[in-house]
């Protein structure tokens, strides 16, 4: 039952935060017309970084509620932090997701704007991290935060590292 009320919970939350952030919001900024008509590479790039943005951003929501039996959300927080998948090799994908769906959306519609607003979303979303979510995981997970927190970066995400050791185990 908790896992059902996680995953219901997370859908939730991911209609209205992504959601408004990375649908709503370029919606009213372009009303999804291109301003000019980028060159055909941008415009795949562009649909490379909105489809791999959308995939980081159900991977990471699913992990939330099945391994951390909880949401993203600050008012249905996970009961244990969340360090597997994708969580392994960069502590904020959920964020850069949405960033690169907005990014790859700016690149397909040829749009200043939706940049401007990335890069003024990008910017919000560092200050929430640094000023409400890493002091509250800390607080909430203590140790085992602030080594995870000393392991794994923020937002450049490192390489998966290959097996150590003869028996291959990490």
């Amino acid at each position: 039952m908790r896992r059902l009320r996680a995953l219901a919970g997370s859908a939730l939350f991911l209609i209205v935060a992504p959601g408004v952030a990375a649908g709503l919001v370029p919606a009213l900024i372009t009303g999804w017309a291109a301003s000019a008509e980028p060159p055909t590479v941008l415009r795949a790039v562009g649909w490379l970084l909105a489809a791999g943005g959308v995939l980081v951003l159900l991977r990471a929501f699913a992990r939330f509620a099945l391994d951390g039996l909880g949401t993203p959300a600050p008012v249905a927080p996970t009961e244990t932090l969340v360090v597997g998948g994708l969580y392994r090799h960069v502590r904020n994908p959920m964020y850069l997701a949405v960033l690169a769906i907005v990014g790859g959306q700016a690149l397909i519609l040829g749009s200043a704007g939706l940049l401007i607003y990335g890069a003024a979303l990008g910017g919000a979303f560092v200050a929430f991290v640094r000023l409400y979510e890493e002091p509250t995981l800390a607080s909430r997970y203590g140790e085992r935060y602030e080594r995870y927190r000393a392991e794994v970066p923020g937002w450049l995400p490192r390489l998966p590292r290959p097996p150590r050791g003869p028996g291959g185990g990490e």
